[in-house]
């Protein structure tokens, strides 16, 4: 395997540092022991350029403890959007193009992808960073976008990181009060927003909704309105005719005209802010999260790495993620650009029209557009499983070499799946790369490694720099059984701090909390021994607040839906356990079932079984309930804290903040249940 990208980083190793390792752990606990070395070491590998020399690697904050508060490459200067286009002429000469986009009206009419090459991709952004100059966006203004996945989007986002402003986005779907609670809370200068977006078969008129978040953000200056169903939508049609007023743009206008010759992003300090990410609590506003320039760069290039992308020049690969712009697998997406790839956007409904799904949508994307990367959540290829699709028949996906989940457990059913549809020639089974990471650090904990073996229903190793550890409730490491999973060890792409969160108090609560000095995730995990393979593997339970505790044995939930979504009648399910003052515990499972399946007593019998033979009989639930829907989140996660604090008494409101949903309409069964529990 000395073709992939980690081999090629070891072999260097080698050259430059004189350090050779037999096995992938030992690399590891050498990129965690000694985080200078490591560090400096993908500073060099992948050769960051700076104008200025850095005076340290990383300074820990006075007090001994190295986290929270650890300062990195104090001196160096960088920009993401430099970083991205710095690929520019060598990516050109190859022939690949920056960014392939299809939606699904382009798909429908039967119209080509579109293309957008590097050299428009550099002009495109060079023009609207020009702009918000000249519109008054200095350093550290907050640009906020009401956008789609499309490249308007990501030249948007390029633009807005090379003059130093703040970038933050919500994706269309989202409602006003989600929005609202979101942007707010940082005071954009600027806003991008589209009118409307196709999504299911179906046209959806936003501006209604952009009308309400323009009413209420008072510091807003300017307000660009990119196309999106109605060509003949203007900025102008938004500006109010009296009170607070902002400025309206268009964005073709915007963007006309060709790049100033001398312009180049902005030189900026390694830990200057680039964006701000939401990470939503089950009570509060959702946590605005700071991060830099510096470590997303040094935290996405060193993913290149675990991820095996390679810059599209050298080998023509092509990076897929499906993903909304409300989930940090968007910008892991757009991260593939700082490493030279060519990136593939698909706007739309990976399930197909709504009145006539078609899960076969994303398959045939990735065949027309040549993806060799395919990513996407878990319960996508779920979906898939239970629908029958069978990729291969559906598209030619002969350049397919990888395939990617995140977002929730996956099943040992979905391993089984992707390893049958997609195998390569000669039945070699394609490489299956699932991770686990988070908003909240914008990268992996721990993830794939193509020269490592794969073990249905695990991630293949720790990522470098994460020292991630599995502990106690005392604060033991715990090998071969389920903790809490722990990051001992700081990394530079964890938050700089919350935004309006004075002294740090809630970023502090948020993760250190229950291990001071210690980056506590929310995630059972079990780190797995593999005598032999030379690493250690890592199984995610789940959120640990989220726990199932019967008498006395805790589980994370992901065991119980492996079980119940084995069964083919089972489309999907949730389950919960209820602590009540003073009473038994109560635990109800819910499931969606096919359509025509009944929740007949045979059906609840074999429910039951299968929960009894896989995990135990403490484990089966005390009801079983069918429902339409599992309340999930805009980027698939399944509600299950919001369910259960909803049933332990919660009022609806502040458990469930249904603009920030995928289907708010699945709450009011939920919140009939609990009303008649409580009038028990």
């Amino acid at each position: 395997m000395t073709s992939t990208r980690m081999a090629r980083f070891e072999a260097w190793l080698a050259e430059h540092r004189g350090l050779n390792f037999g096995r992938y752990d030992d690399l590891w606990q050498w990129s965690v022991s000694d985080l200078p070395a490591f560090w400096q070491a993908l500073w060099d590998h992948f050769e960051l350029q700076s104008p200025t020399p850095h005076s340290a690697v990383l300074v820990p904050p006075p007090g001994g403890a190295r986290m929270p508060g650890t300062r990195w490459f104090p001196g160096a200067q960088t920009n993401y959007a430099r970083q991205v286009l710095r690929h520019v002429e060598t990516a050109t000469a190859a022939g690949h193009p920056a960014i392939v986009f299809q939606n699904e009206s382009r798909q429908a009419q039967g119209i080509p992808p579109h293309t957008l090459s590097w050299p428009e991709l550099q002009r495109q952004v060079a023009v609207l960073a020009t702009r918000y100059t000249q519109l008054g966006v200095q350093p550290g203004d907050r640009i906020c976008a009401y956008l789609p996945n499309t490249p308007q989007t990501v030249v948007a986002f390029l633009a807005c990181a090379s003059v130093g402003a703040l970038w933050s986005v919500c994706s269309p779907d989202m409602g006003p009060v989600a929005v609202l609670d979101r942007f707010r809370q940082i005071e954009p200068r600027l806003l991008l927003a589209v009118d409307g977006q196709v999504w299911g078969g179906t046209a959806h008129d936003r501006r209604p909704v952009l009308r309400e978040v323009l009413a209420g953000l008072p510091t807003l200056q300017h307000l660009v309105l990119v196309p999106g169903i109605d060509p003949s939508a203007r900025a102008a049609d938004f500006v109010p005719a009296s009170g607070t007023a902002f400025a309206g743009h268009d964005w073709d206008e915007l963007l006309a005209g060709a790049a100033p010759a001398d312009w180049a992003p902005r030189w900026l300090p390694f830990e200057h802010p680039l964006w701000i990410v939401y990470s939503s609590g089950t009570t509060g506003l959702p946590k605005p999260i700071v991060h830099g320039h510096g470590g997303i760069v040094l935290e996405s290039l060193k993913g290149a790495l675990h991820n095996d992308v390679h810059p599209s020049a050298g080998t023509g690969e092509r990076f897929f993620w499906f993903s909304s712009t409300g989930w940090i697998m968007w910008n892991a997406q757009v991260a593939a650009l700082l490493g030279g790839t060519t990136i593939c956007l698909f706007d739309g409904n990976p399930g197909g029209p709504s009145k006539a799904p078609d899960w076969g949508t994303l398959w045939r994307f990735a065949a027309e557009t040549g993806i060799t990367w395919f990513g996407a959540g878990a319960a996508f290829y779920a979906s898939c499983l239970k629908a029958g699709i069978e990729p291969m028949k559906v598209a030619d996906l002969s350049r397919l070499q990888a395939v990617g989940s995140t977002g929730s457990p996956l099943s040992d059913d979905c391993y089984d799946w992707i390893w049958q549809q997609l195998s390569r020639p000669g039945g070699q089974p394609i490489w299956l790369n699932a991770i686990s990471g988070g908003t909240d650090f914008a990268g992996a904990f721990v993830a794939g490694h193509r020269g490592l073996p794969v073990v249905k229903g695990e991630m293949q190793c720790r990522c470098l720099g994460a020292a991630v550890e599995a502990w106690s409730e005392e604060g033991r490491p715990l090998i071969g059984e389920v903790g809490e999973l722990v990051c001992t060890q700081p990394m530079p792409s964890m938050p700089l701090h919350f935004w309006n969160d004075a002294g740090g108090a809630r970023y502090a609560a948020s993760y250190f909390d229950m291990f001071p000095g210690v980056w506590r995730h929310g995630d059972w995990i079990c780190i797995t021994p593999r005598p032999g393979a030379g690493t250690h593997g890592a199984v995610i339970y789940g959120r640990s607040d989220a726990t199932i505790n019967r008498h006395g044995i805790r589980m994370g939930t992901s065991e119980l839906y492996r079980a119940v979504e084995a069964l083919p009648e089972v489309l999907d399910s949730l389950v919960v356990d209820l602590e009540f003052l003073g009473r038994e515990s109560w635990m109800p499972l819910f499931v969606v079932l096919r359509e025509g399946v009944v929740l007949d007593d045979f059906l609840q019998q074999r429910l039951r079984l299968a929960i009894r033979q896989a995990l135990s009989a403490r484990h089966v639930p005390n009801d079983i309930f069918q429902v339409a829907a599992v309340p999930r989140t805009l980027s698939g996660k399944k509600m299950e804290l919001p369910v259960k604090k909803l049933l332990l008494g919660a009022a609806p409101d502040t458990v469930f903040k249904r603009d920030a949903m995928a289907n708010a309409d699945c709450v009011d069964w939920f919140v009939a249940l609990a009303r008649s529990r409580a009038n028990a």
